[in-house]
């Protein structure tokens, strides 16, 4: 099938995705890379579980003193939204409809963007409060190489949508870039997965001591 054939609603593939021989290679091709991304951020997340609390004198804060449910809880609302706007987006992408996957692409950016902005409110507020950086102790390194890899992947991720819509505003859909938009949808819930163990692992867990 021609991935540049003109499609409509009732002719486009159900499952438009994988509808192609190179649609279905980047599908396994991205299967394997999440796999390696895994076992990056697994080793991350036992290098913090060994570091935490590691620091070098009793004045440094701990976890169980920086940490705070309220704004936790709203970033990790934040991105559990926009995992829930992306899966409305590739709905409305399965059905053939440029326009509405294009609106909640958008409000999913925007969402990704809010979470940005109060993860660096969020360091900030480490760093002058409570003087907790990164060389400041092993604690400090641990945490901010897992956190802030995690949000260097959000770049990526709201980068990689942007990327997508501007490059196929005038194209529309087509079997060409449907499988694109698709492992960016996929490559975004991972994220979201990956922050809803940073949210328990590192946070609840810290809160807690």
């Amino acid at each position: 099938m021609d991935a540049e054939q003109k499609f409509t609603s009732r002719t486009w593939p159900e499952s438009p995705e994988k509808t192609t021989l190179e649609g279905k290679n980047k599908f396994l091709g991205f299967w394997l890379f999440l796999g390696g991304e895994t076992v990056l951020f697994a080793s991350l997340f036992a290098t913090y579980l060994a570091l935490k609390d590691k620091v070098p004198s009793d004045d440094h804060a701990l976890a169980i003193d920086m940490f705070e449910l309220p704004l936790v809880f709203i970033m990790t609302m934040l991105l559990l939204t926009s995992s829930l706007t992306s899966v409305y987006a590739m709905y409305h992408m399965k059905n053939y409809n440029f326009q509405k996957m294009k609106t909640w692409l958008i409000i999913t950016v925007g969402l990704g963007l809010a979470f940005l902005g109060f993860e660096i409110y969020e360091f900030n507020h480490y760093v002058h409060e409570y003087h907790h950086t990164f060389t400041s102790s092993a604690f400090g390194s641990s945490f901010y190489t897992l956190v802030g890899f995690h949000g260097a992947h959000v770049v990526v991720g709201l980068g990689w949508f942007l990327l997508l819509l501007i490059r196929n505003t005038n194209r529309g859909l087509n079997l060409y870039n449907a499988p694109k938009f698709f492992l960016a949808s996929l490559y975004w819930h991972f994220i979201d997965v990956v922050w809803v163990f940073i949210f328990t692992v590192v946070y609840l867990m810290g809160m807690v001591g």
